[in-house]
């Protein structure tokens, strides 16, 4: 089994080939400037025909197709979301309706997700969303000091961001240690041109640095 993953930004598409089992990594790669002045890529979709073209030129796929399912990294999931879901209209509609909280990111990741379904009809999509880790957050770590109607009707709450690397990092940490991620209190940085801290307990997340928008926290590269 072949799956392609894509991070679809405003303006690039990160992409990355796992052969299942044993998730070896048989290609990644980037194009960016997508759909600006002087590029050859007009568009998402024009950029994943490219990036299937060089997944066949490679080796990678087969001719006649090779890919199984598509996942798809999507930054704002709000309160939907708690973990990878199969993507359908519901769950489109659901991205579409974070845009406000993320009106960068979702749009891009609309965009990816409607070239991958358009390319590859009828293959699973499934969506990874970058809050989802912290739904695990007790109330008071996610509660803004604001009146509460504004949670109630505006969704004004912390959300936390970078789950997926929290995810990743803290399973890969309880390894190192020798222990059973249940038995673990972790507090981890990620660190880079975005960045945030983090406390884990036991795998799940109990508080975090970023809030409503990825905007808050730690000074960023190009966050203030």
């Amino acid at each position: 089994m072949k799956i392609l993953v894509l991070n679809a930004g405003s303006s690039s598409i990160k992409y990355q080939v796992f052969a299942i089992p044993g998730e070896q990594a048989l290609l990644k790669g980037q194009i960016d400037r997508i759909g600006e002045p002087g590029s050859a890529i007009a568009s998402h979709h024009a950029a994943l025909e490219h990036i299937i073209r060089c997944l066949r030129t490679d080796g990678v796929l087969a001719a006649d197709g090779g890919i199984d399912a598509i996942g798809h990294r999507v930054v704002h999931g709000g309160e939907h979301f708690h973990q990878p879901v199969r993507i359908d209209a519901q769950v489109i509609a659901a991205i579409r309706a974070m845009i406000p909280l993320a009106p960068l990111h979702n749009p891009a990741n609309l965009t990816g997700i409607r070239a991958a379904q358009t390319i590859f009809p009828g293959l699973p999509n499934v969506g990874v969303f970058d809050t989802a880790f912290h739904q695990t957050m007790p109330e008071h770590a996610y509660t803004y000091a604001v009146p509460r109607e504004l949670y109630r009707k505006h969704g004004l709450r912390r959300y936390g961001f970078h789950g997926t690397s929290y995810r990743y990092v803290a399973q890969e940490a309880a390894n190192l240690l020798g222990k059973n991620i249940k038995d673990t209190a972790l507090v981890i940085a990620h660190l880079g041109n975005g960045a945030s801290v983090a406390a884990v307990l036991g795998g799940e997340s109990k508080d975090t640095s970023m809030g409503l928008t990825p905007l808050e926290g730690l000074v960023m590269g190009t966050r203030s």
